[in-house]
């Protein structure tokens, strides 16, 4: 079982979107001294400082329309950071409020997670339950036009403020699909959205599903807390699947919490940068609250970030087998350096390793078994009269004389499940196989 982990909010991992699923943390300490690799002062050159201000003073003067100072200086900073990575922000006011909510779940908007890429808006994972999801738009999408407005580079940001607004405030989204290349609009409704990261409910008898689609502030209480519930009402169960797919990350602390709450013991994951405060290895702790039933851990493109700590602290510890599409590939931390009440930046500080020692930075995660993202449909097939040798005339009774519904097995139920969610039904037939070969006797039914 975690301990607690408050003092670990200094170092943050943040989904790979632009709203940050991170909060604002104390101030790292900084670097003794700024270097080049080779150990030699990295001193600005006054020829470039010049061209700076030579820039600046051109645009204030010969730009189409009226620039003031603030605008400029704000531009200039937040350049600084976008031209580092696509992690990297620099965060007013506005900025932070933001930060809060995402981290807390509670915001108004279309509950989507995006990444600018090439200025465009590409979707990392809409998140359950929300206007996006309910539309049907998938990780990997791109957001070309907003209320019929063209994304581009010199909008990007601006265009993703306009996905959050008022309650009942109606937007139109053009997204163009992963594999497709014809635009389509999607006509949403922003909503009031409190999110809740964490749900359980049984696939069958002695089967559980627990699906966390975010990792904010409350996700490891709120796990602990549903499967209590669970295994009051259901039972301790053979085996789970754990869905992580489209889930776009969060706080590390909450990824460490949670990958603890499957784990008895061994590394979680461990993080090294430049600054002292960067360089951290995380633990688990006794207290596995599946009691060693076998998991099966189902991920796709979409599992990102701190989701991805979680992948790969479970598999490298043998807890879990990944099945699924190989994950979004982000290994690298957050952290939140004030600057003061009002202004932040959110910078790359540290890259992430699985407990095997592995970097996943733009690789992810490949999975124990691959699953292609297919949808199936039940084979159109003629009934058949005879089924079984209980459907011949004069067949002989079976000498124990009860009487069993011989025509559910089972399957009628499977084909249900695989014409709803393919890779679900694939993961909890690997969940059997596992829970059978640990030998458990079967659950009644």
């Amino acid at each position: 079982m975690r301990l607690t982990t408050c003092g670990l909010l200094a170092l943050l991992l943040a989904a790979p979107a632009l709203p940050a699923q991170t909060a604002p943390a104390a101030a790292a300490s900084a670097p003794a001294a700024a270097g080049t690799a080779a150990g030699k002062p990295d001193r600005v050159d006054l020829d470039d400082i010049r061209n700076f201000s030579r820039v600046y003073e051109v645009i204030r003067q010969a730009y189409v329309e009226p620039v003031d100072n603030k605008t400029l200086m704000n531009a200039a900073i937040s350049g600084m950071l976008s031209g580092l990575d696509p992690h990297s922000e620099y965060l007013d006011k506005e900025g932070l409020a933001q930060l809060d909510e995402d981290t807390t779940g509670q915001y108004s908007g279309l509950g989507i997670e995006v990444l600018q890429v090439d200025g465009s808006l590409r979707v990392v994972a809409p998140i359950d339950d929300t206007p996006a999801s309910r539309a049907g738009i998938k990780p990997g999408d791109t957001i070309v036009k907003i209320d019929g407005k063209a994304v581009d580079a010199d909008n990007a940001d601006d265009m993703f403020k306009r996905l959050r607004g008022e309650p009942g405030s109606k937007i139109t989204l053009t997204v163009v699909h992963e594999n497709g290349d014809k635009p389509v609009d999607y006509h949403l409704v922003r909503e009031k959205i409190s999110l809740t990261s964490v749900k359980i409910r049984p696939l069958e008898p002695g089967y559980a599903y627990i699906r966390i689609s975010q990792f904010q502030e409350d996700t490891a209480d709120d796990l602990e807390k549903k499967f209590a519930d669970y295994a009051k009402k259901n039972g301790a169960p053979r085996g789970a699947v754990l869905d992580l797919r489209s889930n776009p990350g969060g706080l590390l602390t909450a990824a460490v919490a949670v990958s603890d709450d499957f784990l008895d013991g061994g590394t979680i994951v461990t993080t090294r940068g430049r600054l002292q405060d960067a360089n951290m290895q995380f633990s688990a702790h006794p207290g596995d609250l599946l009691k060693g039933a076998p998991i099966v851990l189902l991920a796709d493109n979409g599992t990102a970030s701190a989701a991805e700590i979680v992948a790969g602290a479970l598999k490298d510890n043998h807890r879990a087998l990944i099945m699924g599409r190989r994950t979004f590939g982000k290994g690298v931390v957050q952290t939140v350096l004030p600057l003061d009440a009002d202004h932040a930046v959110k910078l790359t500080t540290a890259r992430y390793y699985t407990p095997s020692g592995t970097s996943i930075q733009a690789e992810g995660i490949k999975p124990d078994i691959a699953l292609a993202d297919l949808a199936v449909n039940k084979a159109e097939s003629p009934a058949t009269l005879i089924t079984s040798e209980a459907d011949l005339k004069n067949h002989l009774a079976n000498e124990d004389g009860s009487a069993k519904d011989i025509d559910n097995d089972g399957s009628a139920e499977n084909a249900r499940l695989a014409t709803e969610d393919y890779a679900l039904s694939q993961a909890l037939n690997v969940l059997k196989g596992l829970a059978l070969g640990r030998g458990a006797p079967s659950p009644a039914r």
